[in-house]
């Protein structure tokens, strides 16, 4: 089954070993670093705690807020023209929200009042052309009842 590799060596050609080159690193000198000594030093505070424990730090100063500055003074002109320009544009926006809402309406009862009359000569159209019900052949009958007027009232 299988080829018989006993009576075969192997043959091995030249074998060349590449070894990789070393790539060297860019030298990048270190920063140095700059001492910046504080204007004062401040004195060091030492607290012994009640079970005998001594904490040693530096004793800071809090922090004063800058004073809030002044807000410049509005006139009641510019006030005033604001507040109208606000008024001008919700009056406007009303407005427009009013056309669209009676344009609407004017739709839907035109629509409804197309609707009845569908509905309405359908009703109609039923009664003319369906045929009574005695067994005509044919066309539409209409039974009329001579009438009798008396003394201005109508008799039928």
């Amino acid at each position: 089954m299988y080829p018989d590799t006993a009576n075969h060596a192997p043959t091995i050609g030249a074998v060349e070993v590449h070894q990789p080159t070393p790539i060297t690193p860019l030298a990048v000198p270190a920063p140095t670093p700059v001492v910046v000594q504080p204007n004062g030093i401040p004195a060091v505070a030492s607290i012994v705690l009640p079970d005998g424990r001594i904490v040693t730090g530096y004793a800071v100063a809090s922090v004063q807020p800058e004073p809030i500055a002044a807000k410049p003074a509005i006139s009641r002109a510019a006030v005033n023209i604001a507040l109208g320009g606000v008024g001008f544009l919700a009056v406007c926006g009303g407005l427009l929200l009013l056309t669209s809402f009676i344009a609407a309406l004017a739709a839907l009862i035109q629509q409804l009042i197309i609707f009845a009359a569908v509905i309405f000569g359908g009703f109609i159209a039923i009664q003319v052309f369906r045929g009574n019900d005695h067994g005509s052949k044919g066309g539409n009958t209409f039974h009329i009842r001579k009438a009798v007027f008396k003394r201005n009232h109508f008799n039928g």
